[in-house]
Order: C-alpha cells, then sequence, then structure tokens
C-alpha cells in the first residue's frame, strides 16, 4: 500500500499570467494554462517523486474534468481508487490571474469537496483503508480546504485515533480551522510564523516562538517556518529543533515550497532520519525548489 494518506483538494488549477502590471478592468495579453493543483495533490505530488505512492481521499464530480484528473493522477504514481467521485456535483477548481507583481486576484471553487463532506473519508470507515475497531495506523495529512466542521470532526474520531495525523492550513486565511487539533495527541501541525500568530491571536519574532506558542495552547507538536529564515520543529515536554534554511541567490518561484517543505520532512520520517535530520532537509528541499531546482539531495 506505501502511502501516507493525503485528505483533502485536487482540484484544476487555471492561471492567467501576464508580464505586465494589472489594476481592476484591465484587459491585458498574457498566457492561460490549466494543470492539475490543491494542496493534498501538491503534497501527494511530491511524495510521489520521492518514491512513495500516496493513498488520496478527495472528491470529483462524475464529469469529464473529474475523469482527466482522476487519470492524470493515477499515470504519475497516486493511488486514486478510493476518491469520492459525484454526479451531482462538478470537479472543483482554482483560477488566478497573476501580473508582474504576482497575484493579483483568485477564485477557488472547491464546492464538490465542501458539499462531499465525510463521504470521502469512508475508506476509513468501511475497513478499505481502517474502521473504528482497526484504525489506519500510518501518517495522514489533512489540508485546511476541509470545512471547518469536518476538520473539527476528525479530532473526534477513532479512526484517527491511531494515526500519525499532519495538518497543513492551505492559506493563512484557513488556518483557524485547526484550532481543534490543538487537543489530538497524535497530531502536528504545519504553519508558517503568520499561521502561527492567527492561531495563537499574538505575534512571535520568530519561527521558534511560534512553534512553542503552540505547544502553549495545546498542540503536541508544531513545525513551523518562517521564510527564508530558522525553521523549528517544538514537541510538548522536548527540546526544540531548529535548522538554517539554506539561502539562495536567485527566487524563480514560492508558491508550493510549503508543501514541497512538509512532503520531504514526511519522507525523512518515513524513512528513519531523526528529528533535526528531518528537518535540515526538508528546509533544504524547499530552499531548492525556490531556487527553481527540480531536485535535490535526500
Amino acid at each position: 500500500m506505501n502511502g501516507p494518506i493525503c485528505i483533502g483538494s485536487v482540484l484544476w488549477d487555471i492561471i492567467g499570467k501576464t508580464d505586465r502590471t494589472m489594476k481592476q478592468g484591465h484587459d491585458v495579453p498574457g498566457r492561460i494554462t490549466r494543470i492539475p493543483g490543491g494542496v493534498a495533490y501538491n503534497i501527494a505530488q511530491e511524495l510521489v517523486r520521492l518514491g512513495r505512492r500516496p493513498i488520496v481521499l478527495t472528491s470529483v464530480g462524475q464529469d469529464s474534468d473529474g475523469a482527466a484528473l482522476l487519470s492524470h493522477c493515477t499515470d504519475l504514481g497516486m493511488q486514486m481508487q478510493h476518491v469520492h467521485v459525484d454526479r451531482n456535483l462538478r470537479t472543483d477548481s482554482y483560477m488566478a490571474i497573476e501580473d508582474a507583481n504576482g497575484l493579483v486576484a483568485a477564485i477557488a471553487d472547491a464546492h464538490s469537496l465542501e458539499q462531499a463532506g465525510d463521504l470521502i473519508l469512508q475508506p476509513l470507515f468501511d475497513g478499505r483503508l481502517g474502521s473504528a475497531q482497526h484504525p489506519y495506523n500510518g501518517m495522514v495529512v489533512i489540508d485546511g480546504n476541509l470545512t471547518a466542521d469536518l476538520l473539527a470532526h476528525i479530532t473526534t474520531l477513532p479512526q484517527f485515533a491511531q494515526a500519525d495525523v499532519r495538518v497543513v492550513p492551505a492559506s493563512p486565511g484557513k488556518a483557524d480551522r485547526l484550532q481543534p487539533f490543538f487537543t489530538m495527541p497524535n497530531a502536528a501541525f504545519y504553519v508558517n510564523r503568520y499561521e502561527a500568530e492567527i492561531l495563537c491571536q499574538q505575534k512571535f519574532a520568530t519561527a521558534q516562538d511560534g512553534a512553542m506558542g503552540l505547544i502553549d495552547q495545546g498542540a503536541a507538536r508544531a513545525i513551523v517556518t518562517d521564510g527564508a529564515a530558522t525553521v523549528c520543529d517544538a514537541v510538548a515536554g522536548q527540546l526544540c529543533i531548529n535548522a538554517p534554511v539554506p539561502q539562495v541567490d536567485h527566487v524563480a518561484r514560492v508558491t508550493g515550497a510549503g508543501d514541497t517543505f512538509l512532503a520531504a520532512h514526511m519522507q525523512a520520517e518515513l524513512t528513519g532520519h531523526d528529528r533535526t535530520q528531518a528537518l535540515t532537509h526538508a528546509a533544504a528541499a524547499a530552499s531548492a525548489y525556490v531556487s527553481g531546482k527540480d531536485t535535490y539531495e535526500f
């Protein structure tokens, strides 16, 4: 089976990009692309590149977009046989416009994932991947694109009681959805310093301050990044682990660096590396990604 399980958004990213500067109402030339995306997809894609066969739990519509998405992910090496396919819903999508200065505006249409609710979790209930009597005991990553109600419900389910749960907010605007995981003793938070501030409702000067703030709020474990500054892994009752982020000469991309960091950290721990080694590997992977490299030493 290999795994781990990735739960959350898998959709189509439709990106319009121009090298000009835009204001409201502008109509400019550029390029429009459509590529698979979503937080769960991005993490699963990186895990595949690292040699894993992640199991994806999400929802797609019973339409041509959904079929194309399932085919693409399967061809990459993801295990998609447990995805919820709904004939009454359209496959989700994300549309963004980017100009010379970055993101101008975006709209996320995640109605399929939101309306499917806990139907995407059925393989963990009915014995295919686990059940209340025999819960899944591997690593599970959950993204904050699930509804707040479903995320809160997951923290109470016996099906997740023995899993190694990793949670990521998807965006700062959804960080507060992760608050119920403060009560989950087997959950690790992956957030940046700003998201830690939102969750704790206070300011932090460093990643370590943010990680310790999350521990103080009840988190069992918190891995906090801070751009090019030092990253931190804090575990309740243990010493904090810090790692420097290798500097890059040229920033080729930023979006997706967090997903790369998380996947590399998971892979390092799955292959037996200790906390210091895993954090160092993840920081190096994120820096390589930001510099535009497609591969990095692991």
